[in-house]
């Protein structure tokens, strides 16, 4: 039997080193190559073209649904697992959007990653059981829920991801050279995110974004 070769996105030294260690453990599973962020991971997509990747999504640096999606979009054969400690419909959305074939608690046991990846790389899908919760499947494949939006939905893509920044405690300035934007573009993106959420303070603002789970305490 082909094995099944694994690619490791995450910040954390120590949580790609506990998962390599884990997954090796099973004849059938080979980790290939690991990545500390999203732009990294791009590459390392590229020169080992993974069956499975398996990828945070709280990450610095550039959005991993922005690298998921062009990982996805040249390299087609790879699936996608998001791993996660945040269920935000955002991010559930984001997932869906960018085509991902799983979506798992970062606490889950080891059993169960294991099995969604034999899983997705056979071509399935395996979400855990918050995410099946807020998801329909109709059609046109799985959609988040409507019923379980919240506030949060009025955000564009682009003020979430401002305001994951923000939230990160970077200022106006660091963001706008993250994004590639002009500062005034990014004065303007905050605006609309305050008035939407009527929030008028940035640490309120980092508060709320931590409380629906777009960003760590």
């Amino acid at each position: 039997m082909n094995s099944i070769r694994i690619l490791l996105v995450d910040d954390h030294e120590l949580v790609r080193s506990a998962l390599s260690g884990q997954l090796s453990t099973q004849p059938e599973f080979e980790v290939v190559a690991e990545a500390a962020d999203a732009q990294a991971a791009i590459a390392a997509a590229s020169e080992h073209r993974p069956d499975v990747l398996l990828m945070d999504i709280d990450m610095p640096g550039m959005i991993c649904f922005d690298a998921a999606r062009r990982i996805v979009s040249r390299f087609p054969e790879t699936r996608i697992i998001f791993l996660s400690a945040f269920f935000h419909d955002h991010y559930i959305d984001q997932a869906l959007k960018v085509r991902a074939r799983g979506y798992l608690r970062k606490s889950e046991p080891i059993t169960q990653l294991m099995a969604a990846i034999r899983e997705v790389a056979s071509g399935g899908v395996w979400f855990s059981e918050e995410v099946s919760a807020r998801i329909v499947v109709g059609e046109g494949g799985a959609a988040l829920d409507t019923a379980t939006l919240t506030c949060v939905s009025t955000l564009s893509d682009r003020e979430v991801e401002v305001l994951r920044y923000l939230a990160r405690g970077m200022s106006k300035k660091q963001v706008a050279a993250t994004m590639h934007l002009s500062p005034k573009t990014i004065d303007n993106h905050t605006c609309r995110i305050m008035n939407k959420l009527d929030i008028h303070d940035r640490v309120e603002l980092a508060r709320f974004a931590i409380r629906e789970g777009l960003a760590e305490a």
